[in-house]
């Protein structure tokens, strides 16, 4: 990612100087069997892309990296914020979850009882979600603390998402996520990962390229230490940023979208456990409101629907989700996003308490697999503190490499130009059948990744067009003036 000015470095030879160190061609244009003569032609657009597009997307792409940094570091935060909550002495035996949730209910009687997370650990605590809560956010639950020894209420707080996130990281999530604005300040995040990748992309085959051609940076001062650091750093985070791409878009607005359609096409979405309880199973009003009880309806309770989890191989971490309707099942499903993923899931009938459905994470298509896998690679989970370590490391990278790129723009024209200006109307010289394809794949991104496929072709259409307004003129380029 660069904010580089549309020459590489102030000693490289300009297409006039090139054109004396080059031998005498009776034609303008490249050969098409020429490579060589390709990448000359491509290189200017290449690197007027990758420096306009720097200068665009940079704001979004550190203000990204900046609340990234943030959240980075707030899964270690919540743990010390939170302690009182999620902590206690560990005791000897661990109650009844369904005495456990009679507890919360007792201390918080409001609301509806949307989930259940047994203590995961020993000395943690077990966690009931409520739902309807007043004061709670309609997409957040009420999360309510209770010591898993003796049935005491630690506390409670306002819950977002699958990760449990507490008020801390959610708000830093909201914060990365859209900056606090809803729906529209979710675009800023897709824009940034929609041009993260192309950015990045652009940077590597313009410092590989030049790495051929030129000699090492290394001892230099000025510009050209910035563009070293710049390119050397750039060139070490660039996979991390290929990553961080593909895997924001995957929940972005609309290319996640056009993901997901893409993945349902392929029949690789993720499978989802069945709650239909068993025939003649119906139970109407069953739920887990009130004491909490062990099926005060008839059910047979909480503490049977985990032990049938249990039976089935469903260990720590779980979530119990009660029935949604009077045809409907608990489903209890582990939640451990670290390595090993644990993505299990039961379905389990209040009356019988029999398992009707069970969904195996090995058994995910692949595709599920890995969006499962790059997400919480992308939030930290997966591998923990290592995790989150990395995450920073890379947001830091970004960071980094947009203060170099907005840096080599000032010592190159002392932020009152763009620079020396590069050939405009070089896309009459590149061949026909490298145009096309690129023509073709800008008009699928355009459908797939609006936010990149748009604006990359109307840079594309007002290059041409500037290009055929500057040849009318009797100039083969067209100079920008900042």
């Amino acid at each position: 990612m660069s904010l580089t000015s549309e020459t590489s470095d102030t000693s490289e030879p300009r297409p006039a100087e090139e054109s004396r160190h080059a031998p005498p061609s009776p034609s303008p244009s490249p050969s098409p069997s020429d490579a060589r003569s390709v990448w000359a032609s491509l290189r200017p657009l290449v690197l007027r892309l990758h420096f306009y597009a720097g200068v665009f997307v940079a704001p979004f792409v550190f203000v990204a990296a900046v609340t990234g940094l943030l959240y980075a570091g707030s899964f270690q935060a919540e743990k010390l914020v939170y302690a009182h909550e999620l902590n206690v002495p560990v005791g000897k035996a661990e109650l009844p979850i369904a005495e456990q949730v009679a507890a919360a209910r007792e201390a918080h009687p409001q609301g509806d009882i949307s989930a259940v997370r047994p203590a995961p650990e020993a000395g943690a605590t077990t966690r009931v979600m409520l739902s309807g809560v007043a004061g709670v956010d309609a997409d957040h639950t009420l999360a309510v603390f209770v010591n898993p020894y003796n049935g005491e209420v630690r506390g409670a707080l306002e819950q977002y998402g699958s990760t449990g996130a507490l008020p801390l990281r959610t708000w830093i999530d909201k914060l990365h996520r859209d900056l606090h604005l809803g729906q529209v300040g979710r675009l800023y995040s897709e824009f940034a990962a929609s041009w993260m990748w192309v950015i990045a992309g652009g940077g590597l085959v313009l410092w590989f390229g030049r790495r051929r051609s030129r000699r090492p940076v290394r001892g230099t001062t000025g510009r050209r230490r910035t563009l070293s650091l710049h390119g050397s750093v750039g060139v070490w985070a660039a996979l991390g940023l290929f990553f961080l791409s593909a895997t924001g878009l995957t929940w972005s607005t609309y290319a996640g979208a056009n993901i997901t359609d893409l993945r349902a096409a392929l029949g690789q979405t993720t499978p989802t456990v069945s709650a239909a309880a068993a025939p003649g199973g119906e139970h109407a009003g069953h739920d887990m409101g009130g004491s909490g009880s062990s099926g005060g309806d008839g059910g047979v309770g909480l503490n049977a629907v985990l032990e049938a989890a249990r039976a089935r191989g469903l260990s720590n971490p779980v979530e119990i989700v009660p029935p949604a309707d009077a045809s409907s099942g608990y489903v209890v499903q582990q939640i451990q996003r670290s390595w090993p993923e644990k993505q299990d899931a039961v379905a389990v009938d209040p009356m019988s308490g029999e398992v009707t459905d069970v969904v195996r994470f090995a058994d995910y298509p692949v595709l599920a697999k890995l969006s499962r896998w790059g997400i919480d690679l992308h939030t930290g989970n997966l591998f923990g503190i290592v995790n989150q370590i990395a995450l920073a490391a890379l947001a830091a990278a970004v960071v980094l490499l947009v203060v170099w790129g907005y840096r080599m723009w000032w010592q190159r024209g002392r932020g009152a130009t763009f620079g020396r200006p590069v050939p405009r109307g070089a896309w009459q010289h590149v061949p026909p059948y490298v145009v096309v394809p690129l023509m073709v794949a800008i008009a699928l991104l355009g459908y797939f990744v609006p936010l990149l496929g748009i604006p990359l072709a109307a840079f594309m259409l007002c290059d041409i067009a500037l290009g055929e307004i500057a040849y009318r003129r009797g100039r083969r380029t067209y100079t920008p003036i900042a």
